[in-house]
């Protein structure tokens, strides 16, 4: 019979897969020995392996190049990270190697642009593209950029307001992009995005504030959908009406040159996972293109703003396997050595899903078991995987620790998990290690945190104040 875990993935998957393989009963990520780094470094742990990064960045260039160069397209391409996808320095420095552009969020992010600034690894050639409802400090912020000379600086006008608090704070002309109010889908509990200004009201917005401003160029045209870049009528429908209201600007817009549309890859959340990422970006580029040939206006630049996709795919987290609790004739519960909600809130807060596998015990027999977290809350657990209503892991041995592995898991975990900071039930962060390649290609680790002690968290609370 085929009882082994092995067998369990092999019967229901292709498997070995580009970055998942076998040596012996235990899994490599990108050939990343994952039981020698639990080995050194213990579990739980979390791992970025930087690398990926790079890679994901110069596959979507080659997408976009190919469809550029397939449809004789005019227009350039440019890469933009987002970076609320992930703010850490390592993640920026591996991305920015790569001739790409960034996109900010909030006011912050101009600090991390503007130190990256001193030290290199972002220049005045560097599009810096500014989204987000903007006020106060964000506005300072924005304003002090571009009025020390970095002048692909781009503020994304949000709502009415923000066009006004600009001029009175920057000097001389600048530009700027409107982001699109897209509509939301059918089963969304809104009708409309709160990000940016609706289709009908751009061109009157257009003409009363922007049209006789002297001090400001009209650049861009933003357009986001939550659902991201997918083969659907929605997300079709949604960029055509995009490309009308480009077309309609830019017939009374001579400056508007470029469109953004956003970001939205999916990434892999399943060794079932399929996407023709080539095929898309072949249809975006030629809708756009066949749109603006009709309507007899010139093309526009393309701007992308991958978040998920640059930095995701990067990302890993390791659990040990404490202990099993029958709770009764049909539920195992396997009690996992930390918390989903504070190191994969994602799971917890929008039951978003990550591939999943034991790390090692290949060789076993499996069965079919509930995660749970260390948590004293109901909802700390993790049941089922993407494309099956449950979880298959090798048979629980005292004897025997079992690691497990969840990956993909690059983006916005722990900026939402609260990196550094206080972990619901006081259950500690787990460390984190980089891993990167040498200049001879050989796999290399770092620790980048520790784990979270007691002091830590008490230092957060209060107790060892000297008041």
């Amino acid at each position: 019979m085929n009882t082994k875990y092995s067998d369990l993935i092999d019967q229901t998957y292709y498997f070995p897969q580009e970055e998942f393989t076998l040596e012996g009963s235990e899994l490599r990520f990108h050939d990343i020995d994952l039981m020698e780094l639990v080995k050194k470094y213990g579990a739980p742990l979390k791992f970025t392996y930087l690398p990926k990064i790079s890679e994901n960045i110069s596959r979507a260039k080659t997408w976009f190049n190919n469809a550029i160069e397939k449809h004789n397209y005019p227009g350039s391409y440019n890469y933009c990270y987002c970076t609320k996808s992930s703010h850490f320095e390592h993640v920026l420095n591996e991305a920015l190697k790569n001739d790409i552009h960034i996109e900010t969020s909030s006011a912050f992010d101009i600090n991390i642009v503007e130190k990256l600034k001193k030290i290199g690894k972002i220049t005045n050639d560097t599009w810096v593209l500014c989204n987000g409802f903007k006020r106060d400090q964000y506005i300072e912020n924005i304003s002090r950029l571009l009025n020390s000379g970095h002048r692909n600086c781009i503020p994304i006008i949000d709502n009415y307001e923000e066009l006004e608090l600009l001029t009175e704070s920057i000097k001389g002309k600048f530009q700027v992009g409107i982001r699109i109010a897209s509509e939301e889908e059918p089963k969304f509990e809104f009708y409309t995005s709160r990000l940016g200004i609706g289709y009908k009201n751009i061109v009157p917005f257009y003409n009363k504030q922007l049209k006789d401003n002297e001090q400001v160029d009209l650049k861009m045209l933003h357009f986001f959908i939550n659902t991201g870049i997918r083969d659907t009528a929605y997300y079709w429908n949604e960029l055509n009406k995009c490309l009308k209201v480009y077309i309609n600007l830019k017939r009374i817009c001579p400056t508007l040159n470029s469109l953004n549309i956003g970001g939205g890859f999916p990434v892999k959340n399943s060794l079932a996972f399929e996407y023709d990422y080539q095929y898309m970006v072949d249809e975006i580029i030629n809708q756009i293109k066949l749109t603006c040939e009709e309507a007899e206006v010139e093309v526009p630049h393309i701007f992308t703003e991958f978040g998920s996709f640059t930095v995701g795919e990067s990302g890993g987290a390791i659990y040990e396997i404490l202990y099993q609790k029958q709770q009764n004739d049909r539920e195992k519960w396997n009690m996992i050595n930390s918390s989903f909600i504070t190191t994969l809130p994602d799971t917890w807060a929008i039951s978003k899903k990550f591939v999943m596998l034991a790390v090692n015990r290949w060789n076993d027999e499996y069965e079919r078991v509930l995660l749970g977290g260390l948590t004293c809350d109901s909802d700390d657990y993790y049941n089922s995987e993407q494309h099956t209503n449950a979880i298959y892991l090798p048979k629980f041995k005292k004897e025997k620790p079992l690691y497990i592995g969840f990956f993909n898991t690059g983006a916005y975990q722990d900026t939402i998990g609260g990196f550094g900071g206080l972990q619901h039930c006081l259950i500690p962060q787990p460390k984190h290690i980089l891993i990167d390649k040498d200049e001879n290609g050989k796999l290399t680790t770092s620790l980048f945190s520790e784990q979270q002690t007691a002091e830590d968290m008490l230092n957060i609370l209060g107790y060892n104040s000297t008041n």
